[in-house]
């Protein structure tokens, strides 16, 4: 297939700070990958190189073919890009942002209008098109945001964290519509810190920790790296931990976490149907008096921790 997004061992350095330490990752067209690490990783430094607002220090990066240093101009005719902070004006109305949005792009004042209003409509803005974006709610202002960066139709588009801070309702609501973009053939980089929205969105996840790229595949490859499933049981007593903990021990596929606190245990477990009843099975031989005991999926922070073994660490974004 076709790059349409391609970075070969990128380096930036703020100082002392290595941003990007040899960073690469390559999309094909017509795919969504999403750009996954806690924060510091230097996943939006990645997304600034892409989007010729950053010069790498080293390595080289192409959008459609086209590098992003040698020619920046042609490679922001081909991109949309929704940053981590809206980009409209909070005074102008939502349909007015859209006409602006479209000038600056060079449409015609007759072309802009049309295409603000395919979009009002696409996004669902159509009953508060007329209001300051200033009134919006965070979930009408990304999704006006995100339209924004529509206006033109790009074949490239990146979002950085676009969900970040909103309720689930908009949350899912901004899913449907990068989803829909995916439908079109649009090739879409995501960078985020969920990896539910991963899960949900992506073809291929890339998982970056210090400017590096540390594991890339499908959601469910990543996860399985991290274990089939989490195991969490939880106790009616201190004195009950360690006991627990060497049993959930004997079955994890990865480190063992117990919170005196929380007086909880948690570990990586592999998919086996029988593995819920012996586990059990063994916490009622050993006297152990259960508060709590589930099974679920690996969260971000867990597939972190197995692939990095240390903790997340601040950085450079």
């Amino acid at each position: 297939m076709t790059s349409a997004i391609l970075a070969e061992d990128l380096v930036k350095t703020y100082g002392r700070v290595r941003a990007l330490d040899g960073f690469g990752l390559d999309v094909p067209e017509g795919k969504v990958l999403a750009l996954l690490g806690p924060n510091g990783a230097g996943k939006s430094t990645a997304v600034r190189v892409l989007t010729t607002l950053l010069r790498p220090d080293a390595g080289r990066a192409e959008i459609m073919g086209v590098d992003v240093v040698r020619d920046p101009t042609a490679v922001r005719r081909m991109i949309g890009v929704t940053g981590q902070q809206t980009s409209v004006d909070a005074q102008l109305t939502g349909r007015e942002n859209l006409e602006m949005f479209g000038r600056l792009s060079r449409l015609s004042r007759r072309a802009a209008r049309a295409r603000a209003d395919e979009l009002i409509e696409r996004f669902a803005l159509t009953e508060f098109a007329s209001r300051p974006s200033r009134t919006y709610s965070g979930g009408q202002r990304r999704r006006l945001d995100l339209a924004a960066s529509l206006i033109a139709g790009p074949p490239v588009v990146f979002l950085d964290e676009p969900t970040t801070g909103l309720d689930p309702r908009s949350r899912f609501g901004l899913w449907e519509s990068v989803a829909e973009l995916a439908r079109e053939g649009r090739t879409i980089l995501l960078t985020t810190q969920y990896l539910e929205e991963a899960d949900n969105l992506a073809d291929t996840v890339t998982l970056v920790d210090h400017g590096r790229v540390v594991a890339q595949g499908t959601p469910d490859e990543l996860k399985a790296l991290a274990g089939s499933g989490v195991l969490e049981v939880v106790v009616r007593s201190a004195d009950m931990l360690e006991k627990t903990e060497r049993i959930v021990e004997a079955v994890a596929t990865g480190r063992t976490e117990v919170s005196e606190r929380l007086l909880r245990v948690t570990a990586p477990v592999p998919d086996q149907a029988d593995l819920l009843g012996e586990v059990m099975h063994s916490l009622g031989a050993a006297g152990v008096r259960l508060a709590g005991f589930s099974l679920r999926r690996p969260t971000l922070d867990e597939v972190f921790l197995t692939l990095t073994g240390e903790p997340e660490t601040g950085g450079v974004r």
